[in-house]
C-alpha cells in the first residue's frame, strides 16, 4: 500500500519506537476501523502487535489522500482487551 508519513508521523515512530513494519502491518490489515469522532475525513485503524505483548497499535490516517496520509500512530492502551 502506498502511503505518505506526516512529520509528527516521522518524529513519533522514532520518539515511540514503533517499527515502520507495524505500523504498515495494521495500515493495510487492520482489525477494527473506526470514524474520527471530530474530523470526518480521517480514520483510525487499529491492530495488535504480538511482538510488543499484543498491544494495539492505532494508525490514524486521511484515507481521502491518494496516497493515504499517516497523520499520528501509537499504543493506545484505551483498547487493552477491546481487541
Amino acid at each position: 500500500m502506498d502511503y505518505k508519513l506526516t512529520n509528527h508521523a516521522e518524529t513519533v515512530l522514532a520518539e515511540r519506537g514503533i517499527a515502520l513494519g507495524w505500523m504498515e502491518a495494521v495500515l493495510e490489515r487492520p482489525q477494527k476501523v473506526e470514524p474520527d469522532q471530530e474530523s470526518p475525513e480521517l480514520e483510525h485503524r487499529l491492530g495488535r502487535i504480538a511482538e510488543y505483548g499484543n498491544r494495539v497499535l492505532r494508525v490514524v490516517v486521511d484515507g481521502n489522500k491518494s496516497p493515504v496520509v499517516v497523520v499520528t500512530v501509537y499504543f493506545d492502551r484505551t483498547m487493552r482487551n477491546k481487541l
